[in-house]
Formats: C-alpha cells, sequence, structure tokens
C-alpha cells in the first residue's frame, strides 16, 4: 500500500497492517498513533526508533506469531504468507542441514524457553544454522538482545515490503 494510504487507513485497519510487522500491541499502537508520516522512511524511522525499548516482553508476545526456522508456516493469512516469503531459502536446505536446525530449534528451545528466532530473509540456511550454533552459547540476556534485534529486522523488512512510496 501506498504511504498516504497507511497514513488514511482507518484505526482498527493500520493496527492490522502493522501487527503484521510486530504483533506487540503497544508499539503497533505507538506507530499507529504517530500517523501521518511523510515519508516510508519517516515511518520506518519512527517504527526502528521505538523498537528500540524492547525487550523480553516483547520478544515473547511477538514470538507467539513465528515459526520455527525449517517448519513450513501453517495457515492462510499475511502473517503465513510473509513467513514462507523470508523462509524461502529453506527449502533449498541439504537434508543434513535441515536436520541440524532442527535439532538445534529443539536444543535453543529447552535451554531458552522460546523458538530461535532470526531474519531468515536473504540468508541461506547455512547462515542461519551457524547463527543458531552460535547463539546457543549465549548467556539469556545476550539472546533476548539478539532475539530482540532480529525482531526489529524482521518488523523493518516487512514494513518496506508493505508500504511503498509510489
Amino acid at each position: 500500500m501506498h504511504i498516504d494510504e497507511f497514513n488514511s487507513l482507518d484505526t482498527a485497519p493500520a493496527r492490522e497492517a502493522v501487527a503484521l510487522w510486530a504483533a506487540i500491541p503497544a508499539w503497533v499502537d505507538a506507530v499507529v498513533a504517530r500517523r501521518p508520516y511523510a515519508s516510508v522512511r519517516d515511518l520506518a524511522d519512527a517504527a526502528a526508533g521505538l523498537s528500540s525499548s524492547w525487550g523480553r516482553a516483547e520478544l515473547d508476545a511477538a514470538l507467539a506469531h513465528h515459526p520455527r526456522i525449517g517448519e513450513r508456516p501453517a495457515g492462510t493469512g499475511a502473517e503465513a504468507a510473509a513467513s514462507r516469503r523470508e523462509q524461502a531459502s529453506m527449502s533449498d536446505a541439504a537434508a543434513d542441514v535441515a536436520d541440524r536446525i532442527a535439532a538445534g530449534n529443539r536444543d535453543y528451545e529447552e535451554r531458552f524457553g522460546r523458538v530461535f528466532l532470526i531474519r531468515a530473509a536473504g540468508r541461506s540456511p547455512q547462515e542461519m544454522l551457524a547463527e543458531l550454533e552460535r547463539r546457543l552459547g549465549n548467556d539469556d540476556d545476550a539472546e533476548v538482545a539478539e532475539a530482540v534485534g532480529q525482531l526489529a529486522e524482521i518488523a523493518l523488512l516487512r514494513l518496506r515490503r508493505s508500504v511503498t512510496a509510489g
């Protein structure tokens, strides 16, 4: 949608659009409340600035909507479609890499109590595996910080894919 269309949406549809970027209610409300935006860049800058305060609670809220890396997202909605597009490279993953990611997902969930989150778009399965294995060595606070950073990258990528200047 065009930035002008986003700016003119009623509150409920605007909230639905922003929640597809990251389902964090307070962030969604803040992004929507700051409309109108002069440009997509202004919108992205505001969204990024508002994401800088995210922590464990926001991460947990958003992760309820994210599939595991390597698992085909279920559903037919916009969020599932975005996840499928972002994880498209996993369809070409070698069997051993896919198996190691599945095992790493289990180890990660056992260690941290949540799904492993990474911006999959633009990364190969091998890169995601390497990051998963590296991040298993993080302590909990460091991992929250990394996962929140990845969540912000995903949100901004989705924003830029859904709102255009022209």
